[in-house]
């Protein structure tokens, strides 16, 4: 285990970021978990503690809309191929017509990768009207394209189908059942919130740092939500874990199984499966399922191995682009030791 010490300290010391919590379980049990550095540099620094909040980034589009939108296909409001023109009349036109769930999920449904339309209006309304608007870059199922956007709509289809707010859907499916009490949009603790990068001349502290859901009001399907290492590991261990699951175990294996591949890319429903250059290293199983969010969190479960890993950082508190390499070469690295120092026996099957 020192080896794993060294290399998280290694890439503090290169300001990769500057502190993180790092947790290794099973679908029993939490193992190891330990947190490094400081939770804030400045204006002060402030020491890093396990039960530390961090921004969780695109770690939302997987714990709180890949969630929502299994909890209404179970509940029969939804399947995979409706078209979400059903739901969302902006998706009505010729052009859009063919989008379904599934390519939302997939990331196949044809729009870019993000939407500058933050910059002309900071109005939640206006801007989700903007953001309607968006028009397709490829066409529909044609291609493989990471857009916050797909999750973005996601989330419009929920409110829409509930009538009651994402937030508000969230915690009372997928949170309170879980016992996720440190787990939410826009926390009021900011003394155990780790703070990200600058935005209208303040630090972020419980405010997401992503421009899409900050200027949404603080709440979206592709980023924003906040929570701690521990409430990660009761949701990964409800997936893996009939005793602790909240869906169907067939529900889980068609989300987190491998949907679609383009390149080096695989992609179950929300979820990334393990491809070559995941950041789940070459150690994990094919089966293995995780996601990344920008200010430098991640989540992976193995379900063939039992293994859940959960490393949550601010990256951005240093910089929201000249770590952002570093960060990507520290994952698989990590992850690897992981398996070397915790796994050594192989599961009977």
């Amino acid at each position: 285990m020192r080896r794993i010490d060294e290399l998280v300290e290694k890439y503090i010391e290169n300001k990769t970021f500057p502190g993180g919590v790092l947790l290794v379980g099973n679908d029993k049990e939490i193992f190891f978990k330990k947190a490094y550095g400081y939770r804030a540099l400045f204006p002060e620094r402030e020491e890093n503690s396990l039960d530390t909040i961090y921004d969780l980034a695109s770690l939302t589009k997987v714990v709180a809309t890949t969630p929502a939108i299994m909890k209404l296909l179970e509940d029969g409001e939804i399947r995979l191929w409706d078209s979400v023109g059903k739901f969302l009349k902006e998706f009505s036109n010729e052009e859009k017509s063919k989008i379904k769930i599934f390519h939302l999920l997939t990331h196949t449904s044809g729009f870019p990768p993000y939407s500058n339309a933050w910059k002309y209006t900071k109005n939640p309304e206006e801007l989700k009207e903007e953001l309607l608007k968006t028009e397709l870059s490829y066409k529909t199922g044609e291609n493989y394209v990471y857009s916050c956007l797909n999750f973005i709509f996601l989330k419009y289809i929920v409110e829409e189908i509930t009538n009651i707010s994402f937030e508000k859907y969230v915690k009372e499916n997928i949170f309170d059942p879980l016992n996720m009490r440190d787990t939410m949009f826009l926390p009021k603790d900011e003394k155990r919130v780790a703070p990200t990068s600058q935005r209208d001349e303040k630090i972020l502290r419980g405010e997401p740092d992503d421009e899409l859901a900050y200027y949404q009001g603080g709440i979206s399907g592709n980023a924003g939500l906040f929570s701690t290492a521990e409430d990660l590991y009761r949701y990964a261990r409800s997936l893996i874990n009939k005793e602790y699951m909240i869906f169907s175990p067939y529900t889980i294996e068609l989300f987190t199984k491998e949907h679609i591949s383009f390149g080096e890319e695989k992609r179950g429903l929300g979820w990334m499966i393990k491809s070559i250059s995941s950041s789940c290293g070459d150690l994990f199983s094919e089966k293995s399922f995780g996601h990344t969010g920008y200010t430098g969190t991640s989540l992976w479960i193995d379900p063939l191995k039992k293994i859940i890993v959960i490393f949550l950082s601010n990256r951005t508190h240093i910089s929201r682009e000249k770590n952002l390499e570093q960060m990507i070469e520290f994952r698989p690295r990590l992850h690897n030791l992981i398996v070397k120092y915790f796994f050594k026996i192989a599961p009977q099957e």
